[in-house]
């Protein structure tokens, strides 16, 4: 049996670009089949304003608002997990993060500010797995690997131009042992943009989803 998550997902609750809410991004998902979803709202001024980088700390509870939503809405079977797209402070890079929970948030202050080096850090010294997404988007620049995990070789806004295939290529060249696909999901009109990866056995944790990207055991659903 064959079970789909969606990896790159955003919420209306969180992200101010977001115009869809959690709970209908779920029963979106769950129409389409999918057994699960992690939400990966903004980490950056697209969240928390331009004046977000001058704070110690950020509004953890409107961060996590679009992750508990969906959580709420999820039901017993529907695996529903934290993650983040974070983008540092000054910069056009977008990394998502996999494997991390409210904890990790809360206790890590405002981490616009940590950058490449002391971000990685932190989410490895978690557990958690770190990914540039859409390497070849428009201003955004490679990231150095000793800071990253892997790439996201397919981005379903991005399916109409090279970028895929650019992301792909350098993910070869690298020798990533990781790539991921997803919808960047944002609003009602991405719908046809359902994404993620294809999996043989149920992810209900963190800690499966960080042990199958590690495994690769699964398929990116580039429909």
């Amino acid at each position: 049996m064959e079970y789909k998550y969606e990896l790159h997902c955003h919420t209306a609750e969180t992200s101010e670009c977001a115009a869809i809410s959690a709970k209908d991004s779920v029963e979106f998902y769950k129409s389409l089949g999918y057994s699960g979803m992690v939400i990966t709202d903004h980490y950056s001024f697209l969240t928390f304003g331009t004046d977000s980088s001058f704070k110690k700390q950020i509004d953890v509870d409107k961060y996590l608002k679009g992750y508990r939503s969906a959580l709420e809405a999820a039901g017993d079977d529907f695996t529903v997990l934290l993650g983040m797209e974070i983008r540092y402070f000054a910069t056009t890079n977008d990394f998502l993060v996999y494997g991390i929970d409210e904890d990790f948030i809360r206790k890590n202050g405002n981490m616009l500010f940590k950058g490449p080096r002391r971000f990685y850090e932190l989410v490895k010294a978690s557990g958690g797995l770190v990914i540039q997404a859409h390497p070849y988007r428009q201003y955004v620049h490679r990231a150095n690997p000793k800071y990253i995990d892997g790439c996201e070789i397919f981005n379903a806004k991005d399916r109409d131009k090279d970028f895929n295939k650019k992301a792909q290529a350098w993910a070869e060249k690298k020798d990533f042992k990781i790539v991921t696909g997803g919808a960047d999901f944002h609003r009602e009109s991405q719908k046809a943009n359902a994404s993620g990866i294809i999996t043989e056995e149920k992810i209900r944790n963190n800690s499966d989803l960080v042990r199958i990207l590690k495994s690769g055991e699964y398929k990116i659903n580039m429909f």
